[in-house]
């Protein structure tokens, strides 16, 4: 399984982009391209639906040796084998998510990756201080994905990575066209949504995004 520590490319299957039963292929796609962590949304269903995503889901992110993460529902972590959870602002702490996710787990294997959402540089130092594994930070730039949320720019990008040792996922608004902006900016991970799921040939997107990361961390 890929170290999150390696980490630069975070693809996020998000069924408001991609039909459920597109997922194997999509998810295929994502993970031919190269994406080194695998977060599936599905915002809006029930805990029973999630669990049969899951299920067609970590044959191919465990072939691939992706970790898998749940956004909003950690307590699935156990059951159906992802590596993690995902959780908001607004949803569990990274204590609670950790222990829901975990606890049948503990002591077996390491525990689970539990990421943390943060929309501000205080947020994002809490989220550390917590003992999140990783966190996003953004929306840099407004996008549809997080309607209604603001943006927050590229101004504490720098100042973020001085100050926060776990992993930095930079997210919102981001796609190929201003990919060399944010990492101009200081980002060394990011996620991309729409941007790679609305993409005619979304390996070779990709593919393309984890290239210039990776020759930026160079």
């Amino acid at each position: 399984m890929k170290s999150l520590s390696d980490a630069l490319l975070y693809g996020i299957l998000d069924l408001g982009y991609t039909p459920a039963g597109e997922i194997e292929r999509v998810a295929g796609e994502m993970l031919a391209g190269g994406v080194d962590v695998l977060q599936l949304r599905a915002k809006g269903r029930d805990e029973t639906e999630i669990e049969a995503l899951c299920a067609r889901l970590v044959p191919l992110t465990e072939n691939a040796g992706v970790p898998l993460i749940i956004n909003d529902y950690p307590q699935l972590v156990p059951s159906v084998g992802a590596q993690g959870a995902h959780v908001g602002q607004d949803d569990f702490s990274v204590a609670d998510a950790r222990w829901r996710a975990g606890r049948a787990l503990a002591g077996e294997v390491p525990l689970p990756i539990i990421g943390k959402s943060t929309h501000s540089f205080e947020q994002a130092v809490a989220a550390e201080k917590d003992g999140a594994d990783y966190i996003g930070f953004g929306p840099l730039f407004a996008t549809p994905t997080k309607p209604g949320r603001p943006a927050i720019g590229l101004e504490d990008i720098t100042r973020v990575h001085a100050a926060v040792r776990i992993p930095i996922f930079c997210i919102g608004g981001i796609k190929l066209e201003n990919l060399d902006t944010i990492v101009a900016a200081g980002a060394r991970r990011v996620v991309i949504v729409s941007g790679l799921l609305q993409a005619p040939d979304i390996a070779a997107y990709a593919r393309q995004a984890k290239e210039r990361l990776q020759t930026a961390a160079r």
